[in-house]
């Protein structure tokens, strides 16, 4: 007979759980962020073209977003503690590649790899948390991982500049070996081990190969405009989506688009977060190209929009519970597209009060009304018994989103190999993008305002628990309905 996990979060064996998870959990998302600060430096050392820029940033995406899924089936049928600790080891010595890479293809390959770690550790990361505490203190636990995790990312840009301006841009890798060395020790010692239930055991290697390569295959396509290549990997799409259709235990349940809400609010996350994709990676190369940022002040602007989604996030999905989804994701794509409508502003010497910082508190209030909205309609488009997958797919389409983003836009405003070196050049191109990514947050909202009914707020049957967060990559994870999951004792 199973029994209830019963870790309380005022229990230092609690405390040590969410320190160790949240710690893993923050390593993943600062990569996320803090590479594209470090990208004019290492193009410069590396005499690297845009091309080699955009694989920097987007290996990385490719093999998180593929596996992603992946790695929480790992962790149900292998051990979630397990996995975590393998994910953490295979993303530090992939850092340490990373910071030793002797070119722009070996530290494209590394960055491939690093996502690999990532997808394991991610999902494990919030599972942990789950099976770990008491059914009381699951929700509040969650809440405090995912709060922590969004000051790491937050953090990240700061920190990132700080260190290219410094020691240099490979220390943006090598500070995941200290961080790694502190995590896995702590994982093994204070996380419990647990494992999903039989029924859980079955995992989609062929799925995530197949999702793998059609999105490589396309990203590929939209850097280097090779269209032959993009038809073969709409070709392996639809095989993907075959082989998803016919799979007993499919990585992707295909059935949960029978939902129309479902289908509708992965549509408008798609279009966030790709505006949210573009938008990161060329504002911080706009800063710093056109504008004469350092890597320390390009990073540090970007700080108002994370800080205004932990300080406001929770508040937030509060009113978007009273409110419906329909509203929030509307208004909130508004603001966003009219703060991301305002770095067009932004020119040689911008001043950063006048010229910077109104456009990233608009797209800040923006994110902050319609990330929480966002996540609550997708546990509630869902049965209850799904909520936990709904998530983990909407999340998956949202670092998808951002792959494609960075992989299309230079493509699709004309920026060529070198673009990046100049100031008058890139001014231009960027100004595209920009507002590529306001008619991307502007598609979002309209779909939003006319295909979503308020009437699902009565119907959600999963409050998110991650209320507090720094969403900028994709919308938080949470976890699926309370389990009575056996574990085993951490080794003392």
């Amino acid at each position: 007979m199973s029994v209830p996990s019963g870790i309380r979060v005022k229990e230092p064996a609690g405390r040590w759980v969410v320190f160790t998870t949240a710690l893993g959990l923050s390593m993943a998302l600062l990569d996320s962020t803090v590479v594209n600060v470090a990208l004019p430096h290492l193009g410069a050392d590396f005499g690297a073209d845009l091309a080699q820029l955009q694989w920097t940033v987007n290996a990385y995406m490719l093999t998180l977003a593929s596996f992603i899924l992946l790695g929480g089936a790992l962790g149900d049928r292998f051990g979630r503690r397990r996995v975590f600790v393998v994910g953490v080891y295979w993303f530090a010595a992939a850092s340490l590649l990373c910071g030793l890479a002797p070119s722009a293809g070996a530290l494209i390959a590394a960055r491939a790899l690093q996502g690999i770690g990532g997808a394991l550790l991610t999902p494990g990361s919030l599972a942990l948390i789950q099976s770990s505490f008491h059914p009381d203190d699951r929700a509040r636990a969650v809440g405090i991982w995912s709060g922590l995790g969004g000051v790491g990312a937050a953090v990240g840009p700061f920190v990132g500049g700080w260190l290219v301006d410094g020691p240099g841009w490979r220390w943006v890798f090598l500070l995941n070996l200290p961080l790694a060395a502190v995590c896995i020790p702590a994982a093994v010692k204070h996380v419990p081990e647990s494992r999903g239930p039989k029924d859980s055991h079955n995992f989609d290697i062929a799925g995530a190969a197949w999702g793998a390569t059609a999105l490589g295959l396309v990203t590929y396509a939209l850097i280097d405009t090779n269209w032959l290549t993009g038809l073969v990997g709409l070709a392996a799409g639809v095989i993907f989506v075959r082989t998803e259709r016919s799979r007993p235990a499919p990585m992707l349940p295909m059935s949960l688009f029978r939902s129309r809400p479902f289908t509708v609010i992965n549509v408008v996350t798609f279009l966030v977060y790709a505006a949210l994709g573009g938008f990161f990676f060329l504002a911080v190369l706009d800063l710093q190209v056109v504008a004469g940022y350092s890597a320390l002040a390009a990073g540090s602007a970007m700080l108002p929009t994370t800080l205004l989604m932990l300080l406001l996030s929770g508040r937030a999905g509060s009113l978007g519970e009273r409110l419906g989804p329909r509203i929030p994701l509307t208004l909130g794509s508004v603001f966003a597209a009219a703060g991301v409508l305002l770095m067009t502003r932004v020119g040689p010497g911008a001043d950063y009060i006048t010229d910077v910082l109104p456009a990233l508190v608009l797209l800040g209030l923006g994110l902050v009304i319609l990330v929480a909205p966002l996540t609550a309609t997708v546990l509630a488009s869902v049965d209850v018994d799904r909520s936990g997958i709904a998530s983990a797919v909407n999340n998956a389409a949202a670092r998808a989103a951002g792959l494609v983003a960075v992989a299309a836009l230079p493509t699709l405003t004309g920026m060529g190999p070198q673009t990046y070196r100049s100031g008058d050049q890139f001014a231009t191109t960027f100004d595209r993008a920009m507002i590529l990514c306001a008619g991307l947050f502007g598609l979002a909202s309209i779909i939003a305002g006319t295909q979503l009914r308020n009437s699902l707020a009565s119907t959600v049957t999963a409050r998110p628990d991650s209320t507090v967060h720094c969403a900028l990559t994709a919308p938080p994870l949470n976890p699926g309905p309370a389990e009575n999951i056996p574990v085993q004792p951490a080794k003392a």
